[in-house]
């Protein structure tokens, strides 16, 4: 998993959405255990602490939960990972309307755009 940090925002918030993401697209699937913070953190480059800050916040979320000497694991709960995709996938599309809207596009235009890059299969 690709861990291109930036500083754009904190790096804790990154890391929880690189983890966020990879759970997401199946990288980690659902109750599989998450490698190691030290792991974690050596991969990303970044402070044990850091991460360590980052997976504390993904628990109190609900989407990783910590067995005592076992270690970090995925939530198992399906429904829960459906609606942070879905809620990620809303703001994506926000983000994008917002952007076309900026270049001057109309909805009814950006929704033509889209219909004719699809009918080409440019993804």
């Amino acid at each position: 998993m690709p861990w291109n940090l930036n500083s754009d925002k904190p790096i804790f918030m990154q890391l929880i959405e690189i983890i966020q993401h990879s759970i997401l697209s199946g990288t980690y699937p659902p109750g599989s255990k998450l490698p190691s913070v030290r792991d974690l953190a050596s991969q990303a480059a970044v402070n044990p602490n850091t991460m360590q800050k980052a997976l504390a916040e993904l628990e109190r979320s609900g989407l990783v939960y910590s067995q005592r000497t076992s270690g970090r694991f995925i939530t198992e709960d399906i429904s829960m990972i459906e609606e942070l995709k879905n809620t990620l996938a809303k703001t994506t599309i926000e983000q994008f309307l917002k952007s076309m809207q900026q270049l001057g596009f109309q909805k009814e235009e950006t929704v033509a755009l889209i219909t004719e890059f699809l009918k080409g299969e440019n993804l």
